[in-house]
């Protein structure tokens, strides 16, 4: 197998037409290199070099092997560019999961302002259900993931949780209730109520019913949904009030209200998952960086 560091001692050689000049040039002595000359040439099986009047030129073999070590060393170049590149966050690629109500709010600004400082940089965004992607991130086929989980929610083993913000649920009511007139509304003014629901089961759904118990009560659902749009069209219809985050209220139906709710507030914590193993990329700790900002605006 031929030794690619002898190969740039060779080109050395024959780009300084002589032993003497290619020894300077490598800052090694010229038995030095006559040494790593002649153990590449036992290598390749085949004579390099040729004397000519005190210098020497290559053999066809020689000339080949040159020709090569060019190309490596271009390649060689190129390579720690990329490397310089990739490590110092210039390129490189992320995968990210997202639930839909983070999109718009979070994540769409967010990769704006990223790819602002890091053009280099892929992202590849892929819509998940938020209580999915922990897997997908503990085995490392997503950077970043951003989940929901209940405040004060246990560890998960091989995944960094970094909190962004506390989403906080709105009443939304039928235009002409009873309750309009509130500008902020008591949990329990809602016991009696009949409810549309929102959230599919898991970490938002409980949110809402466990601020529910500690008013006192269970909300009575008429209606399942699982859609903050299709849920305010039925709390327009008048079927029922409902809870919906603050961030699911982007697109907002004309014949609903939105009030405050307390005592308590029911909240959702979203957070963005990392693995804990991962090396350190600069790349993914600008995206956490410009995700921060963005949380801190919406707060």
């Amino acid at each position: 197998m031929l030794d690619v560091r002898r190969m740039q001692v060779l080109r050395a050689v024959v780009g300084c037409g002589s032993v003497t000049g290619a020894a300077a040039e490598l800052g090694y002595t010229p038995s030095a290199v006559s040494q790593q000359i002649a153990a590449l040439e036992r290598e390749a099986g085949a004579a390099l070099l040729e004397r000519v009047g005190r210098g020497v030129r290559p053999t066809a073999a020689g000339l080949l092997l040159t020709e090569y070590a060019d190309v490596i060393g271009r390649q060689v170049a190129e390579a720690e560019t990329a490397l310089a590149d990739l490590l110092s966050g210039r390129t490189g690629r992320l995968a990210v999961r997202y639930f839909a109500t983070a999109g718009a709010s979070l994540v769409a600004p967010a990769i704006a302002r990223f790819r602002a400082e890091h053009p280099g940089v892929e992202v590849e965004l892929k819509l998940i259900d938020p209580e999915d992607p922990l897997p997908e991130v503990k085995e490392g086929r997503a950077d970043l993931a951003l989940v929901v989980r209940l405040p004060g929610g246990s560890a998960v083993e091989g995944v960094r949780l970094v909190h962004l913000l506390d989403d906080p649920y709105r009443v939304v009511l039928p235009k002409g209730h009873r309750l309009v007139r509130k500008r902020v509304l008591d949990l329990v003014d809602l016991a009696e109520e009949p409810w549309v629901g929102s959230e599919w089961p898991g970490p938002c759904l409980a949110a809402q019913l466990d601020a529910c118990a500690a008013a006192g009560f269970r909300p009575d659902f008429v209606v399942q949904s699982e859609d903050y749009v299709t849920a305010q069209g039925f709390v327009a219809a008048g079927l029922g009030v409902s809870l919906i985050p603050r961030l699911g209220l982007g697109g907002r139906h004309p014949d609903v209200v939105i009030r405050k709710v307390r005592a308590p507030e029911p909240v959702r914590a979203i957070y963005a998952a990392v693995r804990e193993s991962a090396p350190e990329q600069p790349a993914l700790r600008g995206l956490l960086g410009a995700l921060r900002d963005v949380a801190q605006e919406e707060r």
